[in-house]
């Protein structure tokens, strides 16, 4: 069974950087759809980013796209999010997931295996 592991959120001003990872054990995933997902309060869950497979292509939502960069490193079995640039409405918890075995990239339901998310919070 796959554990994900988030790690690296925190309080930023706007206009700043933070970098979120996202440690996995008890499986490699390297060969399989990672994603990271955000919920702010009162609302859904929301798909972020994803990367396909280890060194494949990955995709962003429109809303962090030119901002944020997902990429993986085989070797410490971890994804990260590279947020450059926060917004305020960037706040919110973030959440890694995977593996995707099936289903739409951009769905909570295609993930077997969550995190317990870590909190950004932007100011203004």
């Amino acid at each position: 069974q796959v554990q994900l592991v988030e790690s690296g959120g925190g309080l930023v001003q706007a206009g700043g950087s933070l970098r979120l990872s996202c440690s996995a054990s008890g499986g490699t995933v390297s060969s399989y759809a990672m994603a990271w997902f955000r919920q702010a309060p009162g609302k859904e869950r929301e798909f972020v980013a994803v990367s396909f497979r280890s060194g494949g292509s990955t995709l962003y939502s429109d809303s962090v796209k030119g901002r944020f960069t997902i990429s993986r490193d085989d070797a410490k079995n971890t994804m990260y999010l590279q947020m450059n640039s926060l917004k305020p409405e960037d706040t919110a918890v973030y959440y890694c997931a995977g593996p995707r075995t099936s289903g739409r990239y951009y769905l909570r339901s295609s993930y077997d295996y969550w995190g317990q998310g870590t909190q950004v919070t932007v100011s203004s």
